[in-house]
């Protein structure tokens, strides 16, 4: 890159331009031509002709350089300053906000180091050390963060040590899709707002439940199974019965033993579920820590879909939600690429 990130250059390409320039003033002398002198420096003409032009009027003293441009008006040691407060977080400096935004940033400094800074100069500062505009992971209150780093030092090694490499490890999920997407965007004339026709009383999602395997020294595979319609007892959601048949049938499609790993569930912690793990010795399974679904595979492929087949939708039948979810999930059954993706975003140790 020519420039920083922010623009402008820094010191050490700011001290390599102006010795280029100086060799171009040296070739100036010799009366090489400007095609010559740009192919040389690996330059374009344009900039020689300009650099010409410059030491023809005042010699090499015009090429030298003149500094930065501007300088700010924190220095690197008081943004460190700044940068360690703002890891804080917004809460210990008072706000009732959890995020930081440009306004309270500006206002920061004004309290911390008596600098006047303006919204836009609060951006050009921030976005020099590699400072940007990004969206927030969310995490529960209710998460005990000991308890997750205790579950993948101790309890992970144990689903993937080495005496089960050879077992697809399979990592459940289970996701809802709306008939109404919110990113749902339409064409119209201005000042007119078009209005899509949705039905109001239909059932308004669908479940979908899916499995991913990985084995070691194999390509991934997603298996799902959308939720069953016209139950006897009006259940909208999967029953333990479901959940059985989705498992049985990942036993059945990888041929041997498996390790599940999915969530806390209240149909996964039945009684009945519990004791179906227990009766089948090709079955071990291991249950996520409580409010972790970064360490859940399945929940960065559920966005998947999420952002291509289903978005920007308003899905006027069930049925046309129902295949376009599958639409979606079909096509991530080939790219094994994004499913190791999805892994990797865990931070967990695949199986090898």
């Amino acid at each position: 890159m020519r420039y920083a990130q922010g623009g402008g250059l820094t010191d050490e390409r700011r001290i390599f331009r102006e010795k280029l320039r100086m060799e171009a003033a040296e070739r100036f002398r010799h009366g090489d031509e400007n095609t010559v002198i740009a192919h040389d420096l690996r330059i374009s003409v344009r900039s020689v002709q300009r650099w010409r032009k410059a030491w023809s009027q005042g010699g090499p003293r015009a090429l030298a350089s003149k500094g930065p441009a501007s300088l700010p008006l924190l220095s690197d040691d008081l943004f460190t300053v700044l940068e360690r407060e703002l890891l804080k977080g917004p809460v210990a400096h008072g706000r009732p906000d959890q995020t930081w935004t440009l306004f309270p940033i500006k206002t920061l400094i004004g309290r911390r180091f008596h600098q006047s800074y303006t919204v836009q100069g609060v951006a050009a500062l921030l976005k020099r050390p590699g400072w940007s505009c990004r969206v927030p992971a969310r995490r529960a209150i209710e998460r005990d963060e000991a308890a997750v780093a205790g579950w993948v030092k101790e309890t992970w090694p144990s689903g993937e040590g080495p005496g089960r490499r050879s077992t697809p490890l399979v990592v459940e999920d289970e996701a809802g899709f709306s008939m109404t997407p919110p990113t749902t965007r339409t064409r119209s004339r201005r000042g007119h707002t078009p209005v899509l026709r949705v039905r109001g009383r239909s059932r308004r999602r669908l479940s979908v439940a899916a499995l991913v395997c990985y084995k070691a020294g194999e390509r991934s595979r997603l298996l799902y199974r959308p939720c069953p319609d016209a139950r006897p007892d009006g259940r909208k959601s999967f029953s333990r019965k479901d959940y059985r048949d989705l498992v049985q049938s990942a036993h059945q499609q990888l041929g041997g033993p498996i390790v599940l790993v999915w969530d806390n569930l209240n149909t996964h912690l039945t009684a009945g579920m519990r004791r179906y793990i227990a009766d089948r010795d090709w079955l071990t399974g291991f249950q996520l820590p409580p409010y972790a679904p970064d360490l859940n595979p399945v929940e960065g492929i559920w966005s998947v879909p999420r952002r291509t087949t289903t978005a920007n939708r308003a899905f006027a039948d069930p049925d046309d939600l129902i295949i376009a979810v599958r639409r979606g999930l079909r096509r991530l059954q080939y790219r094994h690429d994004v499913l190791d993706g999805c892994f990797a975003g865990t931070g967990l140790r695949k199986p090898s």
